[in-house]
């Protein structure tokens, strides 16, 4: 567990999810903006079902990783979750995302899961991030920006991504891990 302070002064608690997060993290995906819920999954999905719940929270912590941050005083009130899963055709790469509550973007609480999620990846071997996104993401993209500040550093394209920045294209983004 780690107290975070975040650009608006607010102070977060970053920790590992639990499975006993699963009936938060159902609660925290419904609080999300439809827009919100399609961007995380690139499909309409309303709510997480207990299955998805129980896969996003029962986690090895080295080939499937998350963090949660919560209110320092709400420790089952998840603002925001960030994770990578092992890509099982390359142990060195692993597939991240990162979803937060909208009222709560813009904070800096992406970056700061993303950062620790960086640091966990590389003390287990994974070299590369991936993700896939909407073209038209644009604060995800922002984010691989600022990233690239902090210890993370764009690779470059995965071959055949879409390169064309229309609504609904999407963007295959290799992002290779500081070492």
């Amino acid at each position: 567990m780690e107290i975070v302070r975040l650009r608006s002064g607010r102070e977060i608690c970053i920790r590992p999810i639990a499975a006993n997060d699963a009936p938060g993290l159902r609660l925290a995906y419904a609080r999300l903006s439809p827009e919100s819920q399609y961007q995380r999954f690139l499909a309409s999905k309303p709510y997480l079902s207990a299955g998805d719940a129980r896969y996003l929270t029962q986690v090895d912590g080295a080939d499937h990783s998350a963090l949660v941050a919560t209110p320092i005083d709400r420790p089952r009130y998840i603002l925001g979750v960030g994770r990578y899963v092992r890509l099982a055709e390359d142990p060195a790469a692993a597939e991240f995302a990162v979803a937060v509550g909208d009222p709560y973007q813009n904070e800096g609480i992406a970056t700061e899961l993303l950062e620790r999620l960086a640091l966990a990846a590389r003390s287990h071997g994974i070299k590369r991030f991936t993700a896939t996104m909407l073209a038209d993401n644009g604060p995800a993209h922002r984010l691989l920006r600022r990233l690239a500040r902090t210890g993370l550093v764009p690779y470059g394209e995965m071959p055949g991504h879409a390169t064309e920045r229309r609504r609904g294209a999407i963007d295959e983004v290799v992002v290779e891990l500081a070492a």
